[in-house]
């Protein structure tokens, strides 16, 4: 069953995957427990972040969904190595 949107904008950001594109994070399932010790269902969700970042090589800006683990490590790595490893690992396609 094939779902039609009006636009790319629906597509794209109201139907998001809550999905770190780095490190592949992904929200939990736990429970909520109350004092009295009663259990409902929860999720916990990563702390993601929409960032754009310089990729000097490509000459190019890109906007990726990052959890704030992964922004700390672009930052020490820098945003091409981290890339490169993110391809190596399949998270994503680089074409």
């Amino acid at each position: 069953m094939q779902t039609h949107y009006r636009n790319a904008y629906q597509l794209r950001y109201k139907i998001m995957a809550k999905v770190c594109d780095i490190t592949g994070k992904r929200p939990r399932v736990g429970n909520n427990v109350s004092h009295a010790n009663n259990k409902t269902k929860r999720r916990f969700y990563p702390n993601l972040h929409k960032k754009t970042f310089y990729v000097p090589e490509e000459d190019a800006w890109i906007t990726l969904k990052v959890c704030t683990k992964a922004l700390k490590t672009i930052n020490k790595k820098g945003i091409t190595a981290v890339l490169k490893e993110a391809q190596n690992k399949g998270m994503i396609v680089i074409k």
